[in-house]
């Protein structure tokens, strides 16, 4: 693990804040100069703290205006199953996340779709016909006042 002092920190959040700021523009809100901020950032980066950088798209203007969260259960608790559930996640274009959870459940979810009909046929025609899918509760986002990912 890296050891990341004060400075470091301030990079990390002026850079999560605005991936794409400058070099100049960085270095003048951190109070450092140019090569000196240029230098933390690319041991940042080479570290592997800083994984990468990313576009943050406006699902509801991509035609994705639906939003849930969902739980699910397996009936089968092996490797296979859970490598298999897995696959089928990977291949659906709703599933935006996927997260093996620990709890009463074992994956948790985020689906961007079109709609509720969009959503239902994700839900009946993917999720459902799944042999390791045992028990699905859906949560839909009605708002999200605080959303940090990037």
């Amino acid at each position: 693990m890296a050891k990341l002092d004060e400075i470091d920190q301030k990079i990390l959040r002026e850079l999560t804040r605005n991936g794409r700021i400058s070099n100049l523009d960085l270095a003048d809100r951190i109070g450092l100069s140019p090569s000196a901020c240029l230098r933390r950032v690319q041991e940042l980066e080479r570290s592997g703290v800083i994984k990468g950088y990313r576009a943050v798209l406006d699902a509801g203007k991509m035609g994705a205006g639906f939003l849930a969260y969902i739980t699910v259960g397996l009936s089968v608790h092996t490797k296979a199953a859970q490598e298999a559930f897995e696959r089928a996640m990977a291949r659906a274009p709703e599933v935006r996340e996927c997260h093996n959870i620990t709890g009463t459940v074992e994956y948790l979810l985020r689906v961007e779709a079109a709609d509720l009909a969009a959503y239902k046929h994700f839900h009946t025609e993917v999720l459902g016909v799944l042999p390791q899918v045992n028990a699905l509760t859906t949560y839909v986002v009605m708002g999200s006042p605080k959303d940090e990912r990037a």
